[in-house]
């Protein structure tokens, strides 16, 4: 079942990790990633918990770069847990592992231009990644990876945690270090969605994401400036279909902390400097994001 399209928009962010960082109509939401984020782990099994609050202080109309009329708000808190094993075995000459994600959202919208005000708590649409891709050199590292967000979270209501469509993801990424002691660091990571129909029949447009950063270690401390862009990349089809493309952009800053071996703890804050609408009002806001790592 669809969700509200106004919503809909508001809510992209966590479906999937959605670090909640809302964005055009997508599962994935930048923000989750930062300082190496192109760089995979060793062989091993992991656990990463994404827990990012992302607060929405303006909607912007559809082509528009003009908000929202009246009081329109919304928080968007979301547990991201990530599993990730490395099986040591090799692909390509990369290390080859496969992950999931499965992300619990609790979202609260009040759009009063649209009429909603709505708070919800659930599991999120679950994400399945068969194929994880680790390459690493004396001063470089890099990752490719695919996997599909499934349709799997409840959907009918402006806060559900549920998108109402699949996703297919692919991903790719480079992590350079200038220095052979590895102190000072640059990264990229792009992510592409193309998105499945909606029991409606609307198809919203491919998604491109990309998540960057320069990070500079402090003895065992990074820490860095970060920051994400990310592009509607085709227009929307089907039934409601719009002719406008969202996107975003954001910068930020992260720090690294190892609070013991084999486990460590990440925190950033994104401000988003623009938002254009696509299908939907598009939220515009701020990112504050805490990442537990534990290796098993």
């Amino acid at each position: 079942m669809k969700k509200n399209a106004i919503a809909s928009a508001a809510l992209a962010l966590l479906a999937g990790l959605s670090p909640l960082a809302a964005q055009a109509e997508g599962h994935y939401v930048p923000g989750v990633e930062g300082i190496q984020a192109a760089s995979a782990p060793p062989p091993g099994v992991y656990y990463l918990g994404y827990l990012v609050n992302y607060n929405i202080n303006s909607f912007r109309a559809p082509g528009s770069s003009t908000n929202l009329p009246g009081h329109n708000s919304g928080t968007v808190t979301a547990l991201a847990n990530r599993f990730v094993w490395m099986t040591g075995h090799q692909v390509l000459g990369a290390d080859y592992g496969v992950e999931a994600i499965v992300p619990l959202l609790r979202t609260s919208l009040t759009i009063n231009a649209a009429g909603i005000s709505d708070s919800r708590s659930g599991v999120g649409d679950v994400y399945v990644g068969p194929l994880v891709l680790g390459w690493h050199g004396t001063q470089w590292d890099a990752v490719a990876a695919a996997g599909m967000w499934l349709d799997s979270g409840s959907t009918g209501q402006p806060a559900s945690a549920g998108k109402g469509f699949k996703s297919t993801m692919l991903t790719g990424g480079l992590t350079y270090y200038f220095d052979t002691a590895k102190t000072l660091s640059g990264s990229a990571l792009l992510r592409f969605e193309r998105h499945g129909k909606t029991d409606s029949g609307l198809r919203h447009g491919n998604q491109v994401t990309m998540e960057w950063g320069l990070g500079k270690a402090f003895g065992p401390v990074q820490a860095g400036v970060v920051g994400y862009s990310q592009w509607q990349t085709s227009n929307d089809s089907g039934p409601g279909a719009s002719l406008n493309k969202s996107s975003r952009h954001a910068l930020g800053a992260e720090v690294v902390y190892p609070m013991a071996p084999g486990l460590a703890l990440k925190g950033a804050v994104y401000k988003e400097l623009r938002a254009e609408a696509g299908t939907g009002p598009q939220p515009k806001g701020s990112l504050v994001r805490l990442t537990l790592v534990k290796a098993f």
